[in-house]
């Protein structure tokens, strides 16, 4: 095998001022997240413009399902990135290669077997979703087309992943940048058919997406090579693709938790709209429009939360845990920053930007700005929540996070609603919502300061001090 120790090991993320350091490894996370939800919202407006509401409705119920295979590669590779941080923070490249490795062997015959399997029985499981017959044949159309995606989507993912566990976010941002604007410049023209390309309709929107992937995936491939990056895997070190027992069982046993996060999370938004909808198509429309907004607020804790994750991993895989508190509270901080200023925006500037989405004389307008007022303040507490979910995941804490969310964004949240209810009528919403991030940091906090993984943590820290 080729000598897998560097002479120079870049993507240390144990050196430097720490928050300078996690800011900077942070943003470029940020801004791909950006982009995803902005290529998504894009792609969506190309839909509804050129095809209409039946199509976008057909997208709607074949991206439920494609979401629930990113919770389950998302978790996955998380795992992948606490396991190759902590081989880059003891200098060990050979050791993350293995991970890496055994990750995208895992998620090739994966991703390969529900591909198969997506295009077989695509008509059932939107029988299940019970999707509306008028777009039924559009979203058969599209879901078929989509799943062809799924595997070099999914090995783009678990790459971009591994790369940011071993310090390098700017990497997969280039490449996430080329496939955005692949995607959106082609929607149009598959679509409608422009120039030599036939009009395939809302089958065009999904070959855009498989068209986009391919080219991003095989530019990055040749950029990693071309850069002789440490992770690329060449000659002998291939037999790394076959998983290995050791690392499958760390990330099948550390990853599935992680992705049903993503599934607790989202189960607790889907009531969350259903309630909503009882108070009517005001307030739904409202809503709607809020959550637009709201994404782009949340997505700075979901970038410091992974960057933290990373960075944690890779001082304990360096013996520095002396510094694992003062990256939990640097992340906090950068959090409450980045989080408060768009807060700060969205207040200086909320009427326009609802507007864009509801118009200038909606009655949905004056509701949407009452219930930001009472609920936008959810993010803060549970930004802070997730930024510590990273530092506790690194450590292998994972099942603590899940009883937290149950607890918190279901109990809590709508045992608040229906106690509330009575006396506030709608707005027990929103204040549910800001009971349960706020109880969610308390728990979370208590996890971080006196579950049972933090002993063995301090009893290194002081032995090696």
């Amino acid at each position: 095998m080729t000598d897998p120790q560097p002479q120079k090991l870049s993507g240390d993320l144990t050196q430097g001022p720490l928050l300078k350091t996690l800011v900077l490894f942070a943003v470029p996370q940020m801004i791909g997240n950006v982009l995803q939800n902005l290529n998504g919202s894009i792609n969506a407006v190309w839909i509804g413009q050129l095809l209409g509401d039946t199509a976008l409705a057909a997208t709607a119920n074949a991206n439920i399902i494609m979401f629930l295979l990113f919770a389950l590669v998302f978790g996955f590779g998380m795992a992948a990135t606490v396991r190759i941080g902590q081989a880059w923070g003891r200098q060990d490249v050979l050791a993350a290669r293995r991970t890496l490795g055994t990750a995208l062997g895992l998620m090739a015959g994966i991703s390969l077997a529900t591909t198969l399997f997506g295009m077989i029985f695509a008509p059932q499981l939107l029988d299940w979703l019970a999707t509306p017959g008028d777009s039924y044949g559009e979203a058969l159309a599209y879901l078929r087309v989509v799943f062809i995606a799924n595997p070099l989507a999914t090995a783009t993912m678990m790459i971009a992943m591994g790369l940011r566990g071993a310090g390098d976010a700017n990497t997969p941002l280039r490449f996430m940048v080329l496939t955005s604007l692949i995607d959106i410049a082609l929607n149009p023209v598959l679509i409608k058919g422009m120039g030599p390309f036939p009009a395939l309709g809302i089958a065009g929107s999904a070959w855009a997406t498989v068209i986009a992937n391919v080219i991003g995936f095989l530019a990055m491939l040749a950029y990693i090579y071309a850069k002789d990056l440490p992770l690329r895997l060449r000659g002998s070190e291939l037999r790394l693709l076959k998983p290995r027992r050791d690392e499958l069982a760390f990330i099948l046993g550390k990853g599935t938790p992680m992705g049903m996060q993503m599934l607790v999370i989202s189960g607790a938004g889907v009531i969350m709209i259903g309630l909503v909808n009882r108070e009517g198509l005001v307030m739904a429309a409202a809503y709607g429009a809020l959550l637009q907004v709201w994404n782009y607020i949340g997505m700075p804790a979901m970038a410091i939360g992974a960057a933290v994750s990373a960075m944690v991993a890779q001082h304990i895989g360096a013996a520095r845990e002396d510094r694992v508190d003062a990256i939990s509270r640097a992340g906090s901080v950068a959090n409450l920053m980045l989080t408060g200023a768009l807060i700060l925006v969205m207040f200086l500037f909320d009427g326009p930007l609802l507007q864009l989405f509801l118009g200038a004389y909606s009655p949905s307008v004056p509701l949407a700005l009452h219930v930001q007022n009472l609920a936008i303040w959810t993010y803060l507490p549970f930004g802070v929540t997730i930024v510590l979910f990273g530092t506790l995941r690194s450590y292998g804490v994972v099942w603590t996070q899940i009883a937290v969310l149950l607890v918190s964004m279901y109990l809590v949240r709508y045992g608040c609603y229906y106690l509330l209810y009575p006396s506030l009528g709608a707005d027990a919403l929103w204040y549910s919502l800001l009971v349960s991030s706020v109880l969610s940091l308390v728990l979370t906090m208590a996890a971080y300061f006196y579950a049972p993984w933090r002993r063995p943590m301090l009893q290194r820290v002081a032995a090696g001090g």
